[in-house]
């Protein structure tokens, strides 16, 4: 069973820039696509951005297009969300999650997902 740990989350200003991670357990994180979902208070969990098994192709929620950057390190079994120009919309928790099947592009079921970590935006 592959575990996923997010860190990176903390308190920013409007306009700020965090570095989220999501170092994943096991030998098969090559294998599979990735994700970066959110859920704020009383909201919805919703998608934020996802990168695929290989030759790393990404895409994102347009809210956050031209300010997040997903990225991966298969060596490291590591995940990146890079978020720049923060708005008081993007406060959540952030989680990251892994896609049921292998060799995906990040568009459909995520089966393994981390415990999340806070991003608080202050205006």
């Amino acid at each position: 069973q592959v575990q996923l740990v997010e860190s990176g989350g903390g308190l920013v200003q409007a306009g700020g820039s965090l570095r989220l991670s999501c170092a994943a357990s096991g030998r098969t994180f090559s294998n599979y696509a990735m994700g970066w979902f959110r859920q704020a208070p009383g909201k919805e969990r919703e998608f934020v951005a996802a990168i695929s098994w290989s030759v790393g192709s990404t895409f994102y929620t347009n809210s956050v297009k031209g300010r997040f950057t997903i990225s991966r390190d298969n060596a490291k079994n590591t995940m990146y969300l890079q978020m720049n120009s923060l708005k008081p919309e993007d406060m959540a928790v952030y989680y990251c999650a892994k896609e049921a099947a292998p060799y995906g592009m990040g568009r459909g079921s995520f089966g393994s997902w981390g415990q999340g970590t806070q991003v608080t935006v202050s205006s």
